[in-house]
């Protein structure tokens, strides 16, 4: 198949370079793909992607609020782009675009890379009803597609791809192979990534790379969504048992309610002169830190796609994750280890057996499973291709027009 004109519709808080190798992948078999971005798509590492490549972006409107002025403006953006498929992401946009295209025969491919919205009682009865006017919706984990199926979506429905990570940004500098752990090369990387950010380099060093999302009553009881109350509770029990370690968090608040639940986080766990705990605002770039880093943390009590683990793994660092959603499948028992989410006492264990791994230096050789386990299964040019592969069945399901 191919001549299909594609818009690709998203509203990224961050990132979004998912969309790259997709634009690229469908162009390569022929297809027009234009990309939609909420105005004004500002320059920035997706947009000059994008534009560098010769990818058309334009702005419309992509309300977080459901208002019918906004909802015309952003039907008649479609209808003017004249496509055959509409691919969205996230779930704020889905709704946006199920309603703006209500009647319009555009086939309509929902990108859901967490199950966070069906968390919530009233968003769960909602999408009971609404992924119907979905023809397709590509779950990103295996979890998210049980998901939906206990919504009533049949399986052909909602086809599995799990989200790529870009393996040759995602690289260490010291792999020009799978296996490397001992090398020379890795320690020298690893020493002068730990000079660049001012951490010793004998120390056990634990990251966390993730955003602060404000907290929500409907779901979790109000608790942090991605689990920084759960790391820092642990980190006070483990540091006193292990002082030769420092915990290093990257990521600022979305929004200003999560800057200031951030805030509120600095101060009842007593980050500002704790000697033992850095917490760096967002950053463009994240890999000198995983360079440093002996384990990674993702311990969310809701996740989307795991997206630091599997940057982590593509950089050789090993994770802990909670149980939480899809963030066992980013990894196995070789390459990480599974904690439930919340329990803060079962994570300060899970740390105190990464640490004696760390004094044995076994550690690195869990970081290359981890590493082998990404290229194997999220490699971004793979997940471009499996997501081409459904749109292009998706829309030829039934005529277009």
């Amino acid at each position: 198949m191919a001549g299909l004109r594609i818009a690709v519709i998203a509203q990224p808080n961050r990132g979004g370079m998912w969309i790259p190798p997709l634009a690229e992948e469908l162009r390569r078999r022929g297809h027009e793909v234009t990309v939609v971005l909420p105005p004004p798509p500002a320059p920035g590492e997706l947009t000059n992607a994008l534009t560098g490549r010769r990818f058309p972006v334009i702005a419309a409107p992509l309300p977080d609020r459901l208002r019918p002025v906004r909802l015309w403006r952003l039907r008649q953006t479609i209808r003017g782009l004249g496509v055959d498929v509409v691919y969205y992401h996230p779930y704020a946009v889905a709704l946006a675009i199920r309603l703006a295209t209500l009647g319009m025969r555009v086939r309509r491919v929902h990108r859901v890379d967490g199950a966070l919205h069906l968390d919530s009682p009233a968003s769960r009865r909602l999408e009971r009803l609404l992924w119907r006017m979905d023809h397709a919706t590509i779950c990103c984990t295996e979890h998210v597609s049980a998901r939906y199926g206990k919504l009533g979506c049949p399986a052909d429905r909602r086809p599995v791809a799990y989200a790529g990570t870009n393996l040759a940004r995602f690289r260490p500098s010291w792999a020009p192979r799978d296996r490397y752990a001992g090398s020379p090369a890795r320690a020298e990387a690893r020493a002068k990534a730990r000079a660049e950010i001012g951490v010793d380099e004998h120390v056990f060093l634990v990251v966390l790379i993730c955003y602060v999302y404000p907290p929500r009553r409907s779901v979790y009881r109000g608790r942090c969504i991605k689990g920084h109350d759960v790391l820092l509770e642990a980190w006070s029990t483990f540091h006193a048992r292990h002082p030769r370690s420092h915990l290093l968090i990257v990521g600022g608040g979305v929004g200003e309610a999560g800057e200031a639940h951030r805030a509120e986080l600095v101060e009842r766990f007593a980050v500002v002169g704790n000697p033992s705990v850095t917490w760096l605002d967002s950053l463009p770039d994240v890999r000198p830190y995983y360079r440093a880093a002996d384990v990674n943390v993702s311990p969310a009590r809701g996740a989307g796609s795991s997206g630091a683990v599997r940057e982590a793994s593509a950089m050789s660092v090993p994770s802990i994750v909670s149980d939480a959603d899809g963030l066992p499948e980013a990894l196995d028992e070789a390459d990480g280890w599974v904690v439930p989410r919340g329990d803060a006492v079962a994570l300060a264990t899970a740390l105190d057996v990464a640490y004696e791994e760390f004094e044995s230096d076994r550690l690195a050789i869990r970081g290359d499973q981890a590493r082998r386990r990404a290229v194997r299964l999220f490699d971004d040019r793979v997940a471009a291709i499996r997501v081409a592969d459904i749109i292009e069945r998706t829309a030829s399901a039934v005529p277009t027009r």
